[in-house]
């Protein structure tokens, strides 16, 4: 039995810089990957993604734009904080299912599988992130961050290596 491992593109396309998870994703597409290994590009479609996950996946590797101060095109992977953190809005707060980031989304999961953790239906999460540049109303990344596409798919396509090695490792 092979690992399933979803690579998940987010982020708006209409905002700059907020595309970057979308660009990564189609970048992708034309990478060879690992067996049970799919790509997606979930957009904006936060609850969407979080559906596709209580399908049950052993790794989640999560693609979007994040801030988090550093220089713009800066790249980042970063295990997303578990639901119930006390830096954490509760799973069941209202949300914007145009505006989800990657612990809304796991916080979703959580509460739709009625569990404490994500966990339940996956075992590793990873985002990828690349600190912004531009989120303003436009399309197109800026250069800076249209420069990190590149290293962030063979960034990507490492990870999905090793977590597909991993769980198989796991399973013998």
């Amino acid at each position: 039995m092979s690992s399933r491992i979803l690579v998940a593109g987010v982020g708006n396309v209409f905002l700059g810089d907020d595309g970057f998870g979308v660009e990564v994703a189609r970048r992708l597409d034309s990478e060879p990957m690992p067996e049970g290994v799919r790509v997606a590009d979930f957009g904006i479609r936060g609850v969407h993604l979080a559906y596709e996950l209580l399908d049950g996946y052993d790794g989640l590797i999560l693609i979007d734009s994040v801030s988090r101060g550093g220089e713009p095109g800066t790249l980042y992977v970063i295990e997303p904080e578990a639901p119930g953190s006390d830096s954490e809005a509760s799973p069941v707060s209202p949300m914007d299912a145009h505006s989800m980031n990657p612990d809304t989304v796991l916080s979703l999961v959580a509460a739709l599988t009625g569990t404490a953790q994500p966990r339940a239906t996956v075992r590793h999460a990873v985002v990828v992130g690349c600190e912004p540049a531009q989120v303003t109303d436009r399309m197109g990344l800026s250069d800076v961050v249209a420069d990190a596409v590149e290293p962030a798919v063979r960034t990507v396509c490492e990870l999905a290596i090793a977590m597909a090695e991993a769980d198989e490792d796991e399973r013998v």
